[in-house]
């Protein structure tokens, strides 16, 4: 029988940040009970959790960044190169994926009926065939780039995985529905790499940092940098939603805006929380005076509360 310690170990262990795959799959499901039968597309069950490895993905490349005033960096550039490469191959099978799935949808051939022709023809030709290569490439040279980093010991810069994970990211919303907008494509690119910012980072921290010192270290300065990402997120998530539904009645009226909704909720619910963590855990964690497992806990329920937003987000895209 399990001592009680290491039930306890168990409850704040990091395996639990996979349980944000089926957060995130619950925020889809979600919104297909608000939209239906209106939407969203079955792909939003794949784009979702392609975003939150490459919110994660994002999010390790940052954790330099965040602790550059430090003297003493807590997370060595070697320590990232692991689970870079590890989630970024992990992103490049999603993106295939999502490739394959507009292919089909757009030629109406099934997944498993595609040539290598059609496909081919589908990668050059169209413009959402273009922008999925492209984005699987971005992917796939973040895991190549990683794996032979860590492979060979190497202390190259993480800068260039940094802008592949940001052009991979922002390249479909960058060709979304916002980019028929004057500056349309820049809040579309805007909106998705604050929303990476704001969770990958956290994910990042939870599945590395061990220590109180590391976390006294890393999460102030990674809740400066999420109040601003809630800040543009809400600017420029309002801009969109306006420009889509062209009046109130259609947050009511239409499946687009109770997602719309529903995500406008999870922000303000995901708002309140960061408040709150901001008067109590963040001084309390800088200050030395937080066990690391309890802001690992924290970190926890605060990533899978966010993965049933962006469900809800990845849904709202392929909704009509």
């Amino acid at each position: 029988m399990a001592s009680a310690g290491a039930r306890r170990q168990w409850q704040i262990s990091p395996r639990w940040l996979l349980f944000a795959a089926p957060a995130g799959l619950a925020g889809v499901g979600m919104a297909w009970l608000l939209a239906h039968p209106a939407g969203p597309d079955p792909s939003s069950l794949i784009r979702v959790l392609a975003v939150l490895l490459g919110a994660t993905v994002l999010g390790l490349t940052t954790l330099e960044w965040l602790q550059r005033s430090e003297t003493r960096p807590v997370i060595a550039r070697g320590e990232l190169w692991r689970p870079i490469a590890a989630l970024a191959g992990a992103w490049t099978l999603a993106e295939v994926a999502l490739v394959v799935a507009a292919a089909a949808e757009t030629t109406e051939i099934g997944a498993g009926a595609l040539s290598s022709t059609t496909f081919g023809r589908f990668l050059g030709d169209v413009n959402a065939g273009q922008i999925g290569g492209a984005t699987v490439a971005c992917t796939a040279a973040i895991a190549v780039i990683a794996a032979l980093a860590f492979r060979r010991g190497a202390n190259w810069p993480i800068t260039s995985v940094a802008v592949l994970a940001a052009v991979a990211l922002a390249a479909r919303p960058v060709t979304g529905h916002m980019s028929a907008q004057t500056l349309g494509s820049l809040l579309g690119a805007a909106h998705a790499l604050a929303a990476a910012l704001w969770l990958g980072p956290l994910v990042a921290m939870a599945l590395l940092l061990r220590a109180r010192g590391a976390w006294a270290t890393l999460l102030p300065h990674y809740s400066e940098l999420a109040w601003r990402c809630v800040a543009v997120l809400t600017v420029t998530g309002v801009i969109d939603a306006a420009v889509k539904l062209g009046g109130v009645g259609a947050l009511f009226d239409t499946g687009y805006g109770r997602i719309v909704l529903a995500k406008s909720a999870a922000l303000l619910a995901l708002g309140a929380l960061g408040w709150w963590w901001r008067r109590t855990w963040v001084p309390a964690a800088g200050a030395h005076r937080m066990q690391a497992a309890d802001s690992l806990r924290r970190a926890v329920l605060e990533v899978l509360a966010m993965a049933v937003a962006f469900g809800l987000a990845a849904a709202l895209a392929t909704t009509a």
